[in-house]
């Protein structure tokens, strides 16, 4: 089951992967987009005539295509296909049994009633690895309810520890909770590929958004674990290390993460402070922290009085960790994330050439890439009921008749 559009060389980890992508919005395609960059063959279906939801989201669209699509879609093959429809379910199973692994991210209990739920499958297609994407997981009290990124930051408490100590929660100006869902999803799908190379045999991924915004939380977790004490909102401060934040400079802002006593010295000399690395209530971390409020306006004070740019200078000089805030245009013009491939361009059908984010996970002799542009609707819905399932001319227009496709 492999498609000349799709095609990639054996030298990429997923290449021979075939994934069905039943998925829509951000959390599921973003999964399926991290396997198709790995070689993985992505066959995206999509509701005829309408298509996954963001490709409605918008402005800004590039010639009528959403951004927000484009962005989060490249590598994969769109098949319009309504699997509700006797017919449509008949031709997605066949597709099925040729795949690998299943994606879905609808409510739990919504493809249990139309017996496309991994019990069902799995009867069929014991070697199928399906995975399910939602908000609140599979299982619990909470189960049933949406999942969208806002509330699971909410109730996963990340907006809590977000933000301005004086201020309101904010959540993270990415959508983390469907990002990072798409990523343990992902991880969680090469996982149970590798153990079915043993095994024989697939099995069910479950992935929760509020489970992996929790898992995030880490450290701060641990904070609370350690003293009973509830972790709050501290703006750009760290809670464990001083000063590990942003100042603004002259002309703008820029971080500072001095991460041990050693970086604290040499952090001292670089800004003329060397009064305070003999200072008994700033020589250890733990001393900075326990007197933060007494240190942070010195600190303060001081980089006001230059242009960031020669702070950054400075500081870089005697090896003290240390950046812009940038906005994302200097982010994306950048000469190291240029220089490391993370900003690519590709031609579209429609939209004609587009950026696109590189792919992150460098891997020395199995690389993966950015090889098509995110397709049009239904762009191989022919290719693939054609070559793949062997249809005929005849057979996919009364299909199309029919609104099946």
């Amino acid at each position: 089951m492999s498609s000349p559009a799709a095609r990639t060389s054996g030298s990429t980890p997923l290449a021979g992967t075939v994934v069905l992508d039943l998925t829509r919005v951000l959390s599921g395609p973003y999964c399926t987009m991290l396997l198709a960059d790995m070689g993985a063959r992505v066959i995206k279906i999509e509701l005829p005539g309408r298509g996954d939801d963001t490709r409605a989201w918008g402005p800004p669209f590039i010639q009528g295509e959403s951004a927000y699509f484009l962005s989060i879609n490249r590598n994969k093959e769109s098949l319009t296909l309504d699997f509700k429809h006797p017919r449509g379910r008949e031709l997605l199973d066949r597709l099925i049994a040729r795949a690998d692994v299943l994606v879905e991210n609808f409510r739990p209990g919504t493809l249990e009633r139309h017996a496309l739920g991994y019990q069902d499958l799995a009867e069929r297609w014991p070697r199928l690895v399906y995975c399910s994407i939602s908000g609140f997981g599979q299982t619990g009290p909470k189960k049933d309810l949406p999942g969208y990124d806002a509330v699971v930051q909410a109730e996963g408490g990340l907006m809590s520890i977000t933000g301005p100590p004086d201020g309101e929660p904010c959540r993270l100006g990415v959508a983390i909770g469907d990002l990072g869902a798409g990523m343990f999803a992902a991880q969680g799908i090469t996982l149970a590929l590798l153990a079915r190379e043993r095994t024989g045999r697939g099995q069910h991924v479950d992935i929760g958004m509020l489970d992996s915004v929790v898992s995030l939380l880490t450290y701060q977790a641990g904070i609370h674990f350690a003293t009973g004490a509830v972790p709050v909102r501290m703006g750009n401060r760290h809670p464990t290390i001083v000063p590990y934040e942003t100042f603004s400079g002259a002309d703008g802002e820029l971080v500072v993460a001095v991460g041990n006593d050693e970086q604290w010295q040499r952090f001292c000399e670089a800004t003329g402070l060397q009064d305070l690395a003999t200072d008994v209530r700033f020589a250890r971390n733990r001393d900075r922290v326990a007197h933060y409020d007494e240190l942070r306006p010195l600190l303060v004070a001081r980089f006001r009085m230059r242009p960031r740019a020669d702070w950054i200078a400075a500081l870089s000089e005697v090896g003290v960790p240390c950046g812009l805030v940038r906005s994302i245009d200097e982010v994306l013009t950048d000469a190291q994330v240029v220089a490391r491939s993370m900003v690519t361009w590709i031609e579209h059908p429609a939209a004609g050439s587009i950026g696109m984010l590189g792919v992150p996970i460098k891997l020395s002799e199995t690389p993966g890439g950015v090889r098509t542009a995110p397709p049009l609707l239904g762009q191989h819905t022919c290719d693939i009921l054609s070559r793949d399932l062997g249809l005929s001319g005849d057979e996919i227009g009364a299909l199309r008749e029919a609104r099946v496709i």
